[in-house]
């Protein structure tokens, strides 16, 4: 993913300058944009190995410790890496023979903005959820007493 592509999956929802998926309608590039990092996401092999990345301690963790997770070739499990990568997902650091992989925060916070609907709404649906059915609020039959 280019940095102008990140650019544009990130600014929406919290303090950014575009609606959020559940507040507008997607444009064209940034809809194409977001298909990108779904697809990535789209298969249960990659979806563990963000996982398995994101929930490292430490924030990273080398493709030798992911590999025998899977009953799959050392070449496939590096281009289901390969693909989260260019989806802005994970970042990669070679050291000698072995490559290590961390997650990239920062578009995970961005894709779950674009998917968290405005503050403004949330408060409203709590505020109706708190007013209890048959209140004063939602009836008359408080005053008919």
């Amino acid at each position: 993913m280019s940095k102008e592509e990140s650019l544009r999956l990130g600014e929406d929802g919290v303090g950014g300058c575009c609606p959020g998926l559940l507040s507008a309608p997607l444009d064209g590039d940034r809809a194409e944009t977001l298909a990108k990092v779904f697809k990535a996401l789209g298969d249960p092999v990659r979806l563990r190995l963000l996982s398995m990345i994101a929930s490292r301690a430490g924030g990273e963790v080398c493709v030798c410790d992911l590999t025998p997770a899977f009953d799959l070739s050392q070449p496939t499990v590096s281009h289901h890496l390969k693909l989260l990568r260019e989806a802005g997902l994970i970042a990669s650091e070679r050291r000698g023979t072995w490559v290590y992989y961390r997650l990239l925060p920062e578009t995970t916070d961005r894709l779950a903005a674009t998917l968290t609907r405005p503050t403004g709404e949330l408060l409203a649906q709590a505020a109706a959820e708190a007013v209890p059915a048959g209140s004063a609020a939602g009836t008359t039959a408080g005053a008919a007493s």
